[in-house]
């Protein structure tokens, strides 16, 4: 059994952000033999979020292959090196959620770093270049059988996605997006709730109406956002966002109780926001629209024109929106520099993307958002946003 093991990393970028890719390679150090290799392309990002890459993966492939070793790091980044040893302050907020993640790998493994010349680091290097100019990523294991010299290579590859490779984990993707942002990034994953009676009859059900509970459905639907959203920061197609760190729910109880199967999932507890509850619908809550239609023909036709128009003993549309902008800003606020859970409902999802893409009204009115569906919001404060994903229900 292999007693310690020594790890050489690198990480490049080719743009500063630009292309990245880390490599590290996995040695038995009394030995000699080479244990594995990492070549891990990783989208758009700057060099030093590339080296704290190669040595997370490379820490995580060791608690998989040698999880009792010792391990000793070398690198020639100066850098990771003094901050992973405690000796400098991690000041950016990128580094410091990787360096939380590299913590949570290391757990209580003796772990120590030390700073290599660059041309004593090529292995790692020349691995970091294969995943940049392959733009994909490979896991070599060099396995030996037992009681004979024969080693085999057990490789595993896998191809970053087109989404991957102009992703940027701090700063808007975008060229023309704006660069010197003093805002944290906060990523919002918008959940709506799961179904209910009334979602399933078609009826309105808004702030102040009958506030129903889950359906036996909407429950599998709670059920099934909560799996996927597990998943953030660790697989499937969100494995690229930081995992969330708190879950904020609408105060209805629809929201509540989604959210609850949620934060059970990720070992969370939910806080409420009052302000991002659904519109209000006044006397129309709990009807169709068609039986609102029949019902109040002239003022239905009034609201659906102006969005300074409220139901009878509801909420204007240009009402609601002040609402849901304050409490996104609250949320914002509180929770900036992380990623938070937003369970809420149809109009406040879609009021979060209008203030995401400075929309007029009519975003309003064009954004599907299916029960239980996620979209997936990066705001830098008001200085700027991006979207990531909107209605994705591939896990329903």
């Amino acid at each position: 059994m292999t007693q310690r093991v020594l790890i050489e990393a690198d990480g490049g970028s080719r743009g500063n952000p630009g292309p990245a890719g880390s490599g590290a390679v996995l040695i038995d150090f009394d030995s000699g033999t080479i244990l594995a290799e990492i070549a891990l392309f990783i989208g758009v990002a700057t060099n030093n979020v590339a080296e704290y890459k190669a040595v997370l993966a490379a820490i995580e492939l060791a608690n998989e292959i040698a999880p009792e070793a010792r391990l000793l790091v070398r690198m020639d980044s100066k850098l990771v090196v003094e901050q992973m040893s405690g000796r400098w302050k991690i000041k950016n907020e990128g580094m410091q959620e990787l360096s939380v993640l590299m913590a949570k790998a290391i757990g209580s493994r003796d772990v120590s770093f030390e700073w290599i010349p660059r041309e004593q680091n090529s292995k790692a290097d020349s691995l970091a270049n294969e995943a940049m100019d392959a733009e994909s990523s490979v896991t070599r294991k060099f396995v030996g059988e037992p009681g004979t010299s024969t080693i085999n290579v057990v490789t595993l590859a896998s191809k970053n996605t087109a989404a991957d490779l102009e992703y940027n984990p701090e700063l808007p993707s975008s060229v023309r997006a704006p660069r010197n942002v003093t805002k944290k990034l906060t990523t919002v994953i918008l959940v709506r709730h799961g179904r209910t009676a009334l979602t399933e009859t078609h009826k309105l059900s808004g702030r102040g109406g009958e506030d129903p509970q889950l359906s036996e459905l909407g429950r599998e639907d709670a059920r099934k956002v909560a799996l996927e959203i597990a998943k953030v920061g660790n697989s499937s197609v969100f494995a690229k966002l930081v995992p969330p760190s708190a879950i904020i729910s609408s105060p209805i109880a629809r929201t509540r109780e989604t959210a609850k199967v949620i934060a059970d999932q990720l070992g969370l507890s939910v806080s409420t926001e009052d302000d991002i509850a659904e519109i209000a619908f006044g006397e129309w809550d709990g009807h169709t629209n068609q039986e609102v239609a029949a019902r109040w023909p002239e003022q239905y036709n009034a609201w659906r024109g102006d969005v300074q128009i409220a139901p009878p003993g509801g909420e204007s549309l240009e009402e609601f929106d002040v609402r849901v902008q304050r409490g996104r800003d609250r949320i914002l606020e509180q929770y900036e520099g992380q990623t938070v859970v937003v369970v809420s409902h149809v109009m406040p999802i879609r009021g979060f993307i209008k203030a995401a893409t400075v929309s007029d009204w009519p975003i309003y009115w064009r954004v599907s958002v299916a029960p239980c569906s996620i979209t997936v919001l990066r705001f830098w404060g008001e200085e700027a946003a991006e979207i990531t994903t909107v209605n994705y229900t591939s896990h329903l």
